[in-house]
């Protein structure tokens, strides 16, 4: 009885085993890509592009303080 009972544990532990191995998936998203940057009168822009989202992001810096703003974006078709 003993062995039919450790038989049956070991085989749910490895049936547990072999599903929480196939459930693991490494999500991997690429990163923005820097496409461009301009400057003028003391304002610099840089473009970026992110290919997961199809969104291009404009981040301006300059004037007063070295804040870097980031709020515009646009989704591509």
């Amino acid at each position: 009885m003993k062995r039919i009972a450790a038989l049956i544990v070991a085989a749910a532990a490895a049936g547990y085993g072999l599903h929480a191995l196939a459930q693991g998936r490494l999500d991997v998203r690429p990163t923005a890509a820097p496409i461009g940057t301009s400057s003028s009168n003391g304002v610099s822009f840089a473009w970026f592009y992110d290919p997961a989202e199809r969104t291009v992001y404009v981040c301006r810096t300059g004037g007063s303080g070295d804040a870097l703003e980031c709020k515009a974006r646009a989704q591509l078709p």
